[in-house]
């Protein structure tokens, strides 16, 4: 899969580069800004981790909107004397967020997730890309076609079984952000702030909308873009930690800390387009054997932003698991901006 999502992504950048050929360059690059997206592997999207990373606040009295989508293909299964998981399936999760710059250092927000899981479609494009490479198949050409079954055992007790696909609103989170530094010049923008996310167990948990529990994220955010004759170059990161109570799903194994990361850098050659490249890091939210949720999770995401009209901006990406099985096989990432 890790190869094949590479494939991938040498294409998105190619044709991305096709375009920018086309066009030309202009001054004034676009700031460098992180994707917003989480690890949609169906037992870790359910919690409180935190999608907005950004260490830029909206401005006093102005809004700052976000719709992003992410479509995930995942599939994986593994065994221990004791454990098994069987993780397969499809998960599309639209985020709305609203954020509103309350003073010069303060900002108020919420977000608003809307969940699909069912069998999906990918399955047999994927396997038919493996297949034209000579890739493994991971399991994934044996197994039933776009079909949705989370399962998961342990001591012979099935404790989760999700089989039929649903839909519907998850749990909503209320964000907050406060500005600690900033410095922008007509060149460049330095950014250091610390958010605070609570997400409120709003989701049905019997079909995976929610967790069933009140997460509470804090953490340090940062960002330097520097103009150079080559364009926009940027680096940013987060650092924190999520605290939890135990919830509905596999209650007894919840680990109630987690620590949380993101980091990137990414490269805007004109005013249009930007090339970005995110890791998003979580230790394990349960206490297993299994990789699938008792490994630190890591997925990488390559991708980029296009400056549209009116001053919307779009991103797209495509992320994989680098820490094989904690995260989906590969998920793709849209997401539109606009302040007002």
């Amino acid at each position: 899969m890790t190869q094949s999502c590479s494939a991938c992504l040498k294409t998105l950048v190619l044709s991305l580069l096709l375009l920018l050929t086309v066009a030309g360059a202009e001054a004034e690059p676009l700031e460098i800004t992180p994707f917003r997206t989480i690890n949609n592997n169906p037992l870790a999207q359910i919690y409180g981790l935190p999608a907005e990373t950004s260490a830029v606040l909206t401005d006093s009295g102005r809004w700052h909107f976000n719709l992003t989508q992410d479509i995930a293909s995942i599939y994986s299964t593994s065994d221990s004397s004791s454990e098994h998981i069987l993780l397969d399936g499809e998960l599309y999760r639209w985020n709305l967020s609203a954020r509103y710059g309350v003073s010069d250092n303060l900002e108020l927000g919420l977000e608003l997730p809307f969940i699909v899981q069912g069998g999906g479609f990918l399955d047999s494009f994927i396997i038919d890309w493996h297949k034209t490479f000579g890739l493994p198949q991971g399991g994934r050409d044996t197994a039933p076609k776009n079909r949705l079954r989370y399962q998961y055992s342990k001591d012979g007790r099935q404790l989760l079984n999700v089989t039929r696909s649903s839909s519907g609103i998850g749990d909503i989170s209320l964000l907050a952000g406060y500005r600690l530094f900033e410095q922008k010049t007509d060149q460049d923008l330095d950014a250091v702030a610390v958010r605070a996310q609570v997400k409120l167990p709003s989701g049905d948990t019997g079909n995976l909308m929610g967790s069933g529990s009140i997460d509470t994220a804090l953490f340090l955010t940062g960002s330097m873009n520097r103009s150079t004759e080559w364009g926009m170059l940027g680096v940013f990161g987060s650092v924190g930690g999520m605290v939890s109570s135990d919830g509905s799903i596999l209650a007894g194994q919840r680990e109630n800390l987690a620590a949380l990361g993101t980091a990137g850098l990414g490269w805007a050659p004109a005013s249009w387009i930007a090339f970005k490249v995110q890791c998003n890091l979580h230790t394990p939210l349960f206490n297993s054997g299994l990789s699938e949720i008792g490994n630190n999770s890591a997925l990488i995401t390559f991708g980029g932003t296009l400056k549209l009209p009116d001053g919307y901006l779009l991103d797209l990406g495509v992320g994989e698991d680098i820490a094989v099985g904690t995260a989906p096989d590969v998920n793709f990432h849209m997401g539109l901006a606009k302040r007002f």
